[in-house]
């Protein structure tokens, strides 16, 4: 997989964006896969919701391996939950935007999105003191991973 170059990536997502903003009269529907005793899944969940554009149905499993293994999501990238959305997976605490602009662009290749483990600050895992950590998107697919997206 190749990097997209910063310039083409904003123009993508401002009218990615503009065109599912327009045309998003009803939520998108989502699944996610999560550990029942999960505080972070469920504020994840709880996020997603809360911005409107996704109908998230929430799956309690014991056996997340076997999710992330049916669903290809490589090892090195996993966290704690995995939502399937269009066809797409999303692995961990992805900011809403980015799944939308995923969702917007379909790049070739890719078979999902992940934020590795659980990064400070990320959708559902703020702090009550404000403390974020920088972290990166991953873009995966059977050609490889490429960067996504970064929040700094």
């Amino acid at each position: 997989m190749t990097m997209l170059d910063r310039r083409t990536l904003l123009t993508t997502a401002v009218l990615g964006a503009g065109a599912l903003v327009a045309g998003a009269a009803k939520p998108m529907p989502m699944t996610v896969y999560k550990d029942p005793n999960c505080g972070c899944c469920t504020a994840w969940v709880k996020r997603l919701r809360a911005d409107g554009r996704f109908a998230v149905k929430s799956i309690d499993t014991p056996d997340l391996a076997a999710v992330k293994r049916r669903l290809g999501v490589p090892d090195t990238l996993a966290a704690c939950h995995t939502g399937v959305i269009a066809g797409l997976v999303i692995e961990g605490h992805v900011p809403p935007a980015d799944i939308l602009r995923l969702l917007a662009i379909r790049p070739a290749g890719v078979r999902g999105i992940a934020v590795p483990g659980m990064p400070a600050g990320s959708p559902g895992m703020e702090t009550a003191d404000g403390n974020r950590e920088a972290f990166e998107v991953i873009a995966f697919g059977p050609k490889g991973r490429s960067v996504f997206a970064r929040h700094d």
